[in-house]
């Protein structure tokens, strides 16, 4: 309980002094605003291995695609994910909640760093253009895309089918897909206590091919990341 309440307590006030100090980086160019996102990752896993002895382990580096384009699915337990794998990454690009971009200071950091937002179950005129939106992001930058195909934090042992829009993305884009399974939500997860002295693994799975059908690749992209996720747990 005490170890619950000051991971919480350091973990978040380290947060909001990097936001704070970064207050200026948003005049700034983009790059300055990046490098206190990757800062943040670094703090979030400071905070894993020193308060609750979380060991933290990075599996098939070797996978990361180098020299070409791709973007990244990932699985999403935790709010860890969304600040480290900015660290392994060169600092990719978020698809997220329109209602984030409204959180005072963090929201405008998000637009800053060029997110992606989407207004869920609703049919507006910017969702109705989101896909080209993602393309034309993609074409001029070098960053890598992300996406939380399961659509939001789950409970560690839920297996929910991934989302139809992760592959119309997949579609979209035309490019290679890097599968990231991670068991963050045994040590941090949604709802419930923090558990301590505890493995973290961040596997990096095998890319699947461009080209394939949208449904045939989600379909291979769920089995993959759902396996690994067996595996780790």
């Amino acid at each position: 309980m005490i170890r619950n309440f000051l991971f919480l307590i350091t973990f978040f006030l380290g947060i909001i002094f990097i936001s704070l100090i970064f207050i200026p980086a948003l005049f700034l160019p983009q790059q300055v605003t990046l490098f206190g996102g990757k800062i943040m990752g670094y703090w979030s896993a400071f905070c894993l291995r020193t308060i609750l002895s979380t060991k933290i382990i990075i599996k098939g580096k070797n996978n990361i695609i180098n020299n070409e384009s791709f973007f990244i699915a990932s699985s999403h337990q935790s709010m860890f994910e969304t600040f480290f794998l900015q660290t392994i990454f060169n600092s990719p690009i978020f698809i997220l909640k329109k209602e984030l971009l409204k959180i005072p200071l963090f929201g405008w950091y998000l637009k800053k760093i060029g997110s992606i937002s989407i207004d869920r179950n609703r049919t507006t005129k910017e969702n109705l253009g989101f896909f080209d939106k993602i393309s034309q992001t993609i074409n001029k930058s070098k960053r890598p895309l992300i996406i939380f195909p399961q659509g939001t934090r789950l409970d560690p042992n839920e297996r929910l089918p991934f989302k139809k829009g992760a592959g119309k993305i997949y579609e979209q884009i035309k490019l290679k897909c890097l599968p990231v399974a991670i068991n963050s939500g045994k040590i941090w997860p949604k709802k419930g206590k923090l558990k301590s002295n505890l493995v973290l693994t961040i596997s990096i799975l095998e890319p699947i091919e461009e080209g394939l059908d949208k449904n045939v690749f989600l379909k291979n992209l769920q089995n993959k990341i759902y396996s690994e996720l067996d595996i780790l747990n």
